[in-house]
């Protein structure tokens, strides 16, 4: 992307914003990591696109279908909307290489660790990558955004802190996603 786009702040979702639950699809069971919506409001509010990269391999092994996936996303907002805040899009890869079925075993270029969904937002809505953070909890979001120019942070949450010692030295491996994002405003002099 061309200097002048927007800045944005990619989050992974489970275990980043929410806390891990295998396959999470229902919303009776999503829950915010503690200081989440927080962060979020924080980031948007000092001018970020806040965008969500998902890897959803729950779909390609059939344990639900993408509208489960968009269903959830729907709940998140609303609840975001209650705490004042949203998120600007989300992009989700639904394959699996190996554990797919049908259409959803593929290779692909959307699952982290490869940069495909972040490349794909970058274009969808006009995001300079250079000027734009990745935060998740496992070594794969940090791969895929040092593939697509971003700057990555590990949270402790979720799978970070196992990990924590498997990222590239000079990664910056925050407590969650709320420290994360004190992280990006202080580096940006917000």
């Amino acid at each position: 992307m061309s200097d002048g786009g927007r800045a944005a702040v990619f989050l992974d979702r489970d275990g980043t914003i929410n806390v891990e639950k295998e396959y999470l699809h229902r919303p009776e069971e999503f829950e915010f990591v503690p200081g989440a919506p927080e962060a979020i409001r924080l980031l948007k509010e000092a001018g970020f696109l806040v965008v969500v990269v998902t890897n959803q391999s729950g779909v390609a092994r059939g344990y639900y279908d993408e509208a489960a996936v968009h269903r959830l996303h729907r709940f998140v907002d609303r609840e975001l909307a209650v705490a004042g805040t949203a998120i600007d899009a989300y992009y989700l890869c639904p394959h699996h290489p190996s554990h797919g079925i049908g259409p959803y075993r593929a290779e692909c270029a959307c699952r982290k660790p490869l940069p495909g969904m972040l490349l794909a937002a970058a274009e969808d809505l006009g995001i300079d990558l250079a000027r734009s953070w990745i935060v998740g909890d496992k070594g794969a979001d940090v791969a895929a955004g040092l593939a697509a120019g971003c700057r990555p942070l590990l949270v402790r949450t979720g799978y970070g802190a196992v990990e924590e010692n498997l990222v590239p030295p000079g990664v910056t491996v925050c407590d969650d996603l709320l420290a994360a994002a004190r992280e990006i405003l202080a580096a940006a002099g917000v």
